[in-house]
């Protein structure tokens, strides 16, 4: 595109691709809210829903531990390819019927999970899952930021945010039940007659689509770099852990492919005259800072519910719908709050609000730093309800402060950047807090044995005591005596791994903390009587 057309003036903007203007006649903006409400819970929930139902997956397929993550993996794949491109989509296709196409595929996708009899099965169908699904999310966010006036989007968004942060947690929830009670498969088939009301919603409530004005030509060499570069990137945030990270050649080739795709597909984006992704979105100062946030919300956000669930887990040794039934309150809570943050982002500056979001979100961490092996589900709920509150002020100030400012023209291609980098936050962020963990526990575990050496006289004496109570139960001397030891070094272990956790938690809280002066650079959405962003 040349320079004269990124200088274009405002007075077309109306007639934008195939942006319609909020509050159309016939249109409910209330009934639209909840039908694409209900297709971004869907994706949202089956981000996190599988984790719980693994073993369990991994038993009926006959998969290995490795094998059966690429369930989890091959979804966020797919997703954040799919996610930059959902705006170039909407504009070729019809905002409205690329969504309720997306809807139909994702159903589909999950009955195919749930039919499912050999893992390459599961794993294609979950592929389709989410390429359906990444269009879910963005659009949805877009549909309400397009529909309601600039004096609603306070109360849009909370609704809109409810549901993007309170799904990953009543995803393990849900799964724990469904998989205790029932079968793995019913996780996909509860999908079904949600799905169907979601279609037939939007199909009633959603505004019809007007002509498209974008190229009939396709640009289908960025479309395969852009799946190589982010693809090639995801797979390494998934699978780099597990691979000892840049010890392993598949790791090093697919980084080198993410390099050199994303390059390739961001030079190319900036000289077309039709991009499918239109990069030049993040010339507004509030969108690139937002994102650079947004990344960092995600890896506080989705690396706590990646951390929490292990630790009660392994540590507590909670079931999986013990784990489920632990994070719903905070879920629960997080709901309850988007409209007060609501409320005190329209009364007060966003980044006020988020800026207190952030100490808040910081506290939380901090409070779980303090978990150990004694830990109970009370002790635990305290710190999980105050990440919650955090999360609740940062999460809504964020998406006003980041995509308020925007011209309605281009809200739909800031709508899938800003949700992509929240998405590549979580994945950036469970893969960084897997490698501490990890380093961590070898490292608190080399500490702790070297205080607990054999010539320690407390050591000898709790040895001794063990070996006798061994001996008693009618072991042998030799067998008490390893029994005891091996018995101390799973205390050494259990407590090298509370101190590790505690390590992500302060790690996480500093990110948080080190952040926040990106607040100064968000834009401050326009109040109450500049009403409509199209007007």
């Amino acid at each position: 595109m040349t320079t004269a057309s990124i200088a274009r003036p405002r007075a077309p903007e109306p007639r934008a691709l195939t942006s319609f203007a909020p509050a159309a006649p016939g249109v409910n903006k209330w009934l639209v809210a909840v039908a694409v409400a209900i297709g971004a819970l869907l994706e949202v929930i089956d981000t996190s829903i599988v984790n719980v139902a693994l073993a369990d997956i991994q038993t009926s397929v006959g998969a290995s531990l490795e094998q059966v993550g690429w369930v989890v993996s091959s979804y966020g794949i797919a997703n954040v390819i799919v996610l930059p491109l959902t705006a170039w989509l909407g504009d070729r296709f019809g905002k409205k019927r690329y969504f309720v196409f997306s809807l139909i595929g994702f159903t589909l996708a999950s009955v195919l999970c749930g039919m499912a009899t050999s893992l390459p099965m599961l794993i294609v169908a979950r592929v389709l899952q989410g390429l359906m699904g990444g269009g879910l999310l963005a659009k949805a966010q877009a549909f309400l930021f397009e529909t309601f006036p600039r004096s609603e989007q306070a109360m849009a968004q909370a609704f809109f945010g409810a549901i993007v942060i309170a799904g990953p947690a009543i995803g393990p929830t849900l799964g724990g039940y469904i998989v205790t009670n029932y079968d793995w498969r019913w996780i996909f088939y509860v999908n079904v007659p949600v799905g169907i009301a979601a279609v037939w919603l939007c199909l009633s409530a959603l505004p019809k689509d007007k002509p498209s004005t974008v190229s009939s030509s396709i640009d289908w060499t960025a479309i395969v770099l852009l799946a190589v570069g982010i693809g090639s990137l995801q797979t390494v945030l998934e699978e780099g852990s597990s691979k000892d990270w840049f010890d392993s050649g598949l790791i090093v080739a697919l980084a080198v492919l993410a390099v050199v795709g994303l390059v390739t597909f961001v030079e190319r984006q900036l000289t077309s005259k039709n991009p499918v992704v239109d990069l030049r979105v993040l010339r507004h100062r509030s969108l690139w800072a937002g994102s650079l946030l947004s990344i960092v919300i995600g890896m506080a956000l989705f690396g706590a519910l990646f951390s929490v669930p292990i630790f009660a887990q392994t540590i507590l040794h909670y079931t999986p719908q013990q784990t489920g039934m632990m994070l719903l309150p905070g879920a629960l809570l997080t709901a309850f709050m988007m409209p007060v943050a609501a409320k005190l982002a329209s009364k007060f500056d966003p980044r006020a609000v988020l800026a207190t979001g952030g100490l808040v979100l910081a506290l939380g961490l901090w409070m779980l730093t303090s978990l150990s092996s004694l830990t109970s589900e009370g002790d635990l709920m305290g710190p999980l309800l105050v990440r919650a509150l955090g999360t609740a002020m940062m999460f809504l100030p964020l998406n006003l402060a980041a995509l308020g400012p925007l011209p309605r023209s281009e809200m739909s291609a800031a709508a899938g950047i800003f949700n992509l980098t929240r998405q590549l936050g979580g994945s950036i962020g469970v893969a960084l807090l897997t490698t501490l963990l990890s380093e961590r526990q070898a490292f608190h575990r080399a500490v702790l044995v070297e205080k607990v050496v054999t010539g320690d006289p407390l050591t000898l004496e709790r040895v001794q005591l063990l070996s006798q109570r061994f001996t008693s139960l009618g072991f042998s001397l030799h067998d008490a005596r390893d029994r005891a030891l091996a018995l101390l070094d799973g205390v050494v272990a259990q407590q090298a791994a509370v101190l590790s956790f505690a390590d992500t938690f302060w790690a996480t809280a500093a990110l948080v903390l080190c952040c926040l002066p990106l607040v100064v650079l968000l834009g401050k959405p326009a109040q109450g009587a500049k009403v409509d962003l199209g007007h």
